[in-house]
């Protein structure tokens, strides 16, 4: 098995662990080692799992290691990142085993982690570290860059291009043929009937721009 662990031990950092044991309950494919977390003690027990240390501590790791980011803010994921040098770490692509993907041209870069209920069709590419959390879907021919991240049961139509760093609300739907601009924060519960800029925050339904950031 391939040693893993996690980074974040909250709330979401807790959930990549349950669903690293659903991937190990059909093979076991993972020995998931603890969690990296630089707010937490190192030696904390969270989950029957240890706290291994911060970022200076993976950094000093000298074995290969897969790592998993466990945490869903995307400016706070990209730091993260970018804050780590060793070339024994690896990011696989964490999916669950109930998701739905079709082998019709659907691309994954790397570090994504895809969570239960997400249904992908077909002709969607999918850069770096991105989250799909619970029961999401993406339709065709959408594209989703690096560090974006979409809470709980988000719907995207077809035809979409998500910028780098997007985080969207649990609930919120994304009608065809839009875009959406990079860092842009959408509400929970909002519709994308219109395309967003960058750099903004917008909520409501019709979703508009509240905030520029």
């Amino acid at each position: 098995m391939e040693k893993i662990a996690i980074i974040g031990a909250g709330g979401f950092g807790r959930e990549v662990k349950t669903l690293i044991d659903s991937i190990n309950q059909l093979s076991n494919q993972f020995d998931l080692i603890g969690f990296f977390d630089d707010n937490i003690d190192k030696g904390t027990l969270i989950n029957g799992l240890k706290v291994l240390g911060g970022l200076t501590d993976l950094n000093k790791i000298d074995y290969k290691l897969n790592i998993a980011i466990g945490i869903g803010v995307p400016e706070i994921k990209q730091k993260i990142i970018s804050c780590i040098n060793n070339t024994n770490v690896s990011y696989p692509n964490l999916i669950h085993p109930s998701v739905l993907i079709s082998k019709d041209d659907v691309s994954l870069g790397k570090g994504n982690i895809i969570c239960a209920g997400n249904i992908l069709t077909c002709n969607i590419n999918l850069e770096d570290f991105i989250t799909l959390n619970l029961c999401c879907t993406v339709g065709h021919d959408t594209k989703i860059a690096s560090y974006s991240s979409f809470m709980p049961s988000v719907n995207i139509s077809g035809e979409v291009d998500i910028n780098q760093s997007v985080y969207v609300g649990t609930g919120a739907k994304i009608i065809n043929q839009l875009s959406i601009g990079e860092n842009t924060i959408v509400g929970a519960g909002a519709v994308v009937a219109k395309s967003l800029p960058a750099n903004c925050t917008a909520v409501g339904i019709p979703a508009k721009p509240i905030k520029f950031h």
